[in-house]
């Protein structure tokens, strides 16, 4: 997406304050902007505004979510320097600002407003897409969200299935809004039937749906045997059928339940032939029922959620192989 010059000189006023109801920002307090936005931009002392509308089409250029919506770190740009904290005496509501922005937008095509939780949206004029920020694990990332990713790449590495299960996949299907979420936990294995977690979530419509969340650490792939932290499929297949088979007693409306669905999570990659092994011998409505995460759903997620990362990620995990002299033969 582009934006045309003039259009970005006018936001890029904005930005630095030369407009006015804005607060007017120095170069130290333009960076402090940008900070503020989630951006690694640091001003480097150049004329501020052309500085600035460089910036503003970097992050136009980047992939949109959808068509005729504004990409996700440039509508988050707009969304803190729209923010209500920041509306000068003359302007408590940011009317003014608000007016004043949307010149250029309008020349763009697009219309910003508040919503009634205070914070800006914009839409498309001619096709009403409202452009609303979405955690979208497909959007570039910054470099600290790819430190944080690497990171906690590296604790997918060394930790146990439990702590895949407790401290990552819990705290992100929490986050995702999932609800009475259960562990089954490994100390009594005979209470699984199949699956790890079992969790509800609540549609819009009020309709409940169950989900049964089996995790392996490794691999999964579809050789003949269970090799290292490489799993089979075929093990997956049994454990899957049983967590459909099986009733669950959900306390908050007192009555069994089938799981709908069938989450299976792996902490390393789900290969192709499994997930194609698994596709031939389930039947169409249980095919239907079953849902792939693999290592870089679990990595995207967690990261466009700002999720903490576990401690023990944050001390820098080393790998099993690391300790392994080079110049030992074998």
């Amino acid at each position: 997406m582009k934006f045309k010059p003039r259009n970005l000189r006018a936001l890029a006023d904005c930005v630095i304050g030369d407009a006015n109801h804005f607060p007017y920002r120095t170069s130290s307090r333009i960076t402090q902007f940008f900070e503020e936005c989630d951006l690694d931009f640091v001003h480097d002392g150049s004329t501020r505004w052309y500085w600035t509308s460089e910036r503003l089409a970097e992050l136009l250029a980047e992939p949109q979510a959808a068509p005729h919506v504004l990409p996700d770190r440039f509508m988050n740009l707009l969304r803190v320097l729209m923010h209500k904290s920041d509306a000068e005496d003359d302007d408590p509501g940011r009317v003014k600002a608000l007016l004043l922005i949307n010149q250029p937008l309008g020349r763009e095509g697009f219309e910003g407003f508040y919503g009634e939780d205070d914070l800006l949206y914009v839409r498309h004029v001619g096709t009403k897409t409202i452009s609303a920020l979405e955690n979208n694990p497909h959007r570039p990332f910054t470099p600290e969200e790819l430190k944080r990713r690497d990171q906690l790449g590296a604790y997918l590495n060394v930790c146990s299935e439990d702590d895949l299960i407790n401290e990552v996949l819990l705290p992100l299907f929490r986050q995702l809004n999932f609800r009475r979420i259960t562990s089954a936990g490994h100390k009594d294995k005979a209470l699984e039937y199949g699956k790890d977690v079992w969790m509800r979530f609540v549609l819009p419509t009020q309709h409940v749906l169950y989900f049964g969340l089996q995790a392996k650490k490794g691999k999964l792939d579809a050789a003949g045997m269970t090799t290292g932290s490489n799993a089979n499929i075929a093990e997956i297949h049994n454990q899957a059928l049983m967590m459909l088979g099986h009733e669950i007693f959900d306390p908050e409306t007192s009555r069994r339940v089938l799981v709908d669905h069938a989450l299976i999570v792996a902490g390393g990659e789900i290969t192709k032939a499994a997930r194609n092994w698994l596709g031939g011998k389930l039947d169409q409505s249980k095919r239907s029922q079953i849902l792939f995460m693999d290592r870089e759903d679990i990595l995207n997620l967690h990261i466009v959620n700002q999720l903490p990362l576990p401690e023990a990620a944050i001390t820098n995990p080393k790998s099993p192989f690391d300790d392994i002299d080079d110049d030992i033969p074998f």
